[in-house]
């Protein structure tokens, strides 16, 4: 399949940084990262199949999501590529494939995949499979309280309302996200040779992540030495969306540090 031309959104100015959301989300899921927009060039992409991206038929690879990319966005000089669950894989894919593009990761609750790799709980895929077929709005509403942290969404009922209408207001439709998810699941089976990544690398993982394990993301560090790892109690797989106070204060720390080393 040819490459897609990409929805971007760019804010800021300084050393450019690239956000890539996960399974089905868009740039609307780094609304809280605006901040960093005062130090930094950001740029936030929505992938083939979501947000305001071209959402041709299936099936869609992690290689040619990560191609659309690549063909997509624009900078003087490399990425601090931040990939979230699924933006992880491509994220990753960038740096191995487009070495040139990549400055530094930060990988959020992501995975390398292969034989090692922790698989989506049962009782989050079967909670997905029961929804299959049901409108975007539907869908969301049924499952999306499984990427917080247990209670998160009940405990901050209007802050989930707001994520929910962003989320509805340009939707990703099912047949997209099957065809993301199909992607997904060939990379968590074939797994990718992370040990070539050469950048500097941040591992951010929650403890309570119902969708991929924060064994994972252990599992990660270990093969990328000398990457940080940070594994955070009590917070699910959206860390950026739950805490974003704190994973702002990481990022922009790590960044600063890999800048100020040259």
């Amino acid at each position: 399949m040819s490459p897609v031309r990409l929805h971007i959104e760019t804010i800021g100015r300084g050393n450019p940084v690239l956000l890539i959301p996960g399974l089905g989300y868009a740039s609307w899921c780094w609304r809280e990262q605006t901040p960093l927009g005062d130090h930094w060039m950001v740029t936030k992409v929505d992938p083939r199949g979501a947000g305001r991206s071209p959402k041709p038929t299936g099936p869609y690879s992690i290689g040619e999501m990560a191609d659309d990319i690549a063909g997509s966005v624009e900078a003087r000089e490399p990425f601090h590529v931040v990939g979230h669950s699924l933006g992880g894989y491509l994220a990753m894919t960038l740096a191995i494939e487009r070495p040139e593009m990549v400055r530094s990761l930060i990988l959020i609750a992501t995975s390398a995949g292969g034989a090692n790799h922790h698989p989506v709980p049962e009782a989050t895929r079967e909670a997905w499979m029961r929804e299959v077929g049901k409108s975007p709005a539907e869908y969301a509403r049924a499952t999306m309280h499984l990427s917080f942290s247990p209670g998160w969404a009940e405990a901050n009922p209007d802050e989930y309302e707001k994520w929910l209408g962003a989320r509805l207001e340009h939707p990703t439709p099912p047949e997209a996200w099957n065809a993301q998810y199909a992607a997904g699941a060939s990379h968590l089976e074939r797994g990718l040779e992370v040990e070539r990544i050469a950048v500097p690398i941040m591992i951010i993982h929650g403890k309570a992540d119902r969708i991929l394990p924060f064994e994972n993301g252990v599992e990660l560090a270990e093969r990328i030495p000398p990457s940080r790892l940070f594994l955070i109690e009590g917070l699910g797989h959206l860390v950026q969306m739950e805490r974003p106070d704190m994973f702002n204060s990481l990022a922009a720390g790590f960044w600063w540090g890999i800048e100020a080393a040259g």
